[in-house]
């Protein structure tokens, strides 16, 4: 079965995002003084008594606003407290009970769902004189915490889980293909994904920036679940000004780190800017599946071989990665969104793929034949022994005599030489060298 879900919700400024990030023990959601920063849904693995769960921090409630991004945000919260197990309501322990708070409370118990009262801030054992007034939201007794002090969060967590479902236990890992749509602000990366799965779950705006968090958006396709992780526009850092946007770049790398194909959203009116390269980097490093997306393709006007002209140029701004293949689309035609997913279906399995170890090392053999390995001060090279010993990335453990002799150029040349016999498009391969003695866990 699924992990329980535990949705944090609560009007603005009331301390979500900060309980959040205390429960998830690294900084997950932005924590910022002004009202409204966390606008998007925002998912974190937590667990607590051995128990996983997935955690939802939303945008702050503003229940009469007519605001369309406090609008926008109040639809958000309401997708995670439908699809959450368990509900905690957030309130301001040095506010008090205020006129939100109730009609926050009224949405919530419509919702049939198990409910939470939290009041936040209380950083003493002495509970303010207001405190009790909460009991008037009719949501039983309310639970002093201080998140950003950590008071009572192991007891708040304690009754958390008591309330999830009683066969959450065996619960299985996440199989589940996870694909990071990652690139500069305003390509069209939320629109891509609202494309794909045919709803608006992400803020669509034609502001750069909107998309401030990264949101995990599970959907069907062709019969399978897969995960497509929505990020904020990562920018140069000399553009990103102020704890959001800094936070922002740092949850972005975050959505890479935790993906299994990245789709590298490209602006076919601008081509391949050094951002790009920047951001393409981290994806490479990261040993990540990666599909080059070249958006607002319908812009461009077409010759022979447009095309292909513009995969030449892609693949000579980005020789790191020349493995990535290129999709071309235009999201607001609607125009080859299904290649999209086709390439994603097809890298992850690359990605995930083992090579026979006979027919692996019957492959370097004719490689070395064709290139004699390298020597120095008399001595060359030899590579007794090849086998692949994990995937996602692929990664292949070379037994040699000695880890000096081998030059990064005839690293690269096995490289090629192993994608030329099995493929593997789409994703980086790692190669890691042991001396003879040596075992793959030294």
């Amino acid at each position: 079965m699924s992990k329980p879900i535990v949705a944090v919700v609560g009007r603005p400024n009331v301390g979500k995002s900060t309980f959040f990030n205390k429960v998830l023990g690294k900084r997950v959601s932005i924590v910022e003084d002004t009202p409204g920063v966390t606008r998007d849904r925002i998912y974190g693995e937590a667990e607590w008594r051995g128990i996983p769960f997935i955690m939802i921090d939303t945008g702050g409630i503003e229940p009469d606003s007519d605001d369309i991004i406090l609008s926008q945000m109040r639809d958000q919260a309401e997708i995670a407290m439908e699809t959450a197990d368990v509900i905690l309501f957030l309130v301001d322990g040095k506010d008090g009970l205020t006129s939100s708070d109730r009609e926050v409370a009224s949405m919530l118990m419509r919702k049939g769902r198990d409910v939470i009262l939290v009041v936040n801030k209380v950083d003493t054992s002495v509970l303010p004189d207001d405190y009790y007034d909460f009991y008037e939201l009719g949501l039983g007794e309310p639970i002093a915490i201080s998140a950003a002090n950590m008071l009572g969060l192991g007891d708040l967590l304690d009754i958390v889980v008591d309330k999830f479902p009683k066969d959450v236990e065996g619960i299985e890992e996440d199989d589940r293909v996870k694909i990071a749509v990652i690139g500069k602000p305003n390509v069209g990366k939320s629109s891509l994904i609202n494309a794909l799965i045919g709803e608006n779950r992400l803020i669509v705006s034609n502001i750069a920036g909107t998309t401030r968090d990264s949101i995990d958006t599970p959907f069907l396709w062709q019969g399978e679940e897969y995960v497509l992780i929505d990020t904020a526009g990562i920018r140069r850092k000399s553009k990103v000004t102020g704890d959001i946007e800094r936070y922002s770049v740092i949850r972005a790398i975050s959505a890479i780190e935790r993906s299994d194909v990245c789709l590298l959203m490209l602006d076919a009116t601008e081509g391949v800017t050094e951002q790009d390269k920047k951001i393409a980097g981290m994806a490479h490093e990261e040993g990540k599946g990666i599909i080059v997306v070249v958006n607002k393709w319908d812009l461009i006007e077409k010759e022979t071989n447009t095309m292909e002209r513009f995969r030449k140029d892609i693949r000579e701004e980005l020789p790191f990665m020349s493995y990535a293949p290129s999709v071309f689309i235009s999201v607001l035609k609607k125009q080859r969104l299904d290649k999209v997913m086709e390439m994603a279906k097809y890298v992850s399995e690359k990605r995930a793929m083992r090579v026979p170890t006979g027919q692996l090392n019957s492959l370097i053999i004719d490689a070395t034949m064709m290139k004699q390995p390298p020597s120095d001060k008399g001595k060359r090279l030899k590579i007794y022994y090849v086998t692949q010993v994990g995937v996602k990335p692929p990664l292949f453990s070379f037994q040699i005599n000695d880890r000096e002799l081998m030059h990064f150029s005839y690293s690269r040349y096995l490289e090629n030489k192993i994608r030329e016999g099995f493929g593997f498009e789409g994703t980086s391969i790692k190669f890691v060298f042991r001396e003879k003695g040596e075992n793959d866990n030294a």
